[in-house]
């Protein structure tokens, strides 16, 4: 992976486990990250690399959110790269006690804070010298209907729909937009939600009997926004170790 001083990229959710691997490996490449999290989520302990910006958003507010884009336009000249990664997790819950609420909690988050901050970053990725690019990160619980996770599973399912037209709608400019879905990776996070035996019975499903971690699905992020990476788009692209291959 070649330099790319001169982008600057945008990563929401960046405090998380997978954030902070996804803004770790594309300050290292050298592409400048606008790191963006929830007011009181940013890290005290964060890696200290010249090219990263810690900033408070969140991307359900779509007042901060433009106010935020502005600023990180007005700072760095303009915006190349959007990394949606900001999601709500799930716990188990029966679809019978799933609420209208709870539904649309989900679907705010997942779904349409990654449309806002799509909307807002708009104008500077279409002007990008360098190819805007889009990677909105997904779920394999699309795939395999992940039980006691209706709510979480349908607004991860709706990103994935969202990046398909989103694809067709921004390729005249030359934006690509694609889904990066990891595996049932081990960060704080899914922890909170999922047992060691859960991890250990995903990976033996998987082709590669190894662990994914959270640098395996950064390199598969920054391939997609790579030169490389030019003329894909439109893909829901899995880093899980071939557990499900479709």
């Amino acid at each position: 992976m070649t330099s790319h001083s001169e982008r600057t990229a945008i990563v929401t959710g960046a405090a998380g486990g997978l954030g902070r691997a996804l803004v770790t490996k594309l300050a290292r490449v050298g592409i400048h990250v606008m790191a963006l999290d929830r007011v009181g989520k940013i890290p005290r302990d964060v890696d200290v690399l010249p090219n990263v910006h810690w900033i408070e958003c969140d991307v359900t507010d779509g007042a901060a959110v433009e106010t935020t884009i502005q600023h990180i336009a007005d700072l760095r000249g303009g915006i190349d790269i959007l990394v949606n990664n900001a999601g709500l997790l799930s716990g188990h819950r029966p679809l019978e006690v799933i609420d209208a609420q709870e539904m649309r909690q989900y679907f705010e988050v997942n779904a349409v804070g990654p449309l806002l901050m799509v909307q807002s970053c708009l104008p500077y990725l279409r002007d990008s010298t360098h190819r805007g690019r889009i990677v909105n990160v997904a779920s394999r619980t699309f795939f395999t209907g992940a039980p006691g996770r209706l709510a979480y599973v349908a607004s991860k399912g709706a990103l994935i729909g969202m990046t398909r037209v989103m694809a067709n709608e921004l390729g005249e400019h030359g934006i690509t937009v694609n889904a990066a879905i990891p595996s049932q990776i081990a960060t704080p996070g899914t922890r909170e939600h999922s047992s060691e035996e859960s991890f250990s019975s995903t990976m033996q499903r998987q082709a590669l009997k190894e662990f994914v971690t959270p640098e395996d699905f950064a390199g598969l992020v920054a391939f997609l926004v790579s030169p490389e990476a030019r003329m894909v788009t439109g893909q829901s692209i899995v880093c899980d170790g071939g557990a499900v291959m479709r």
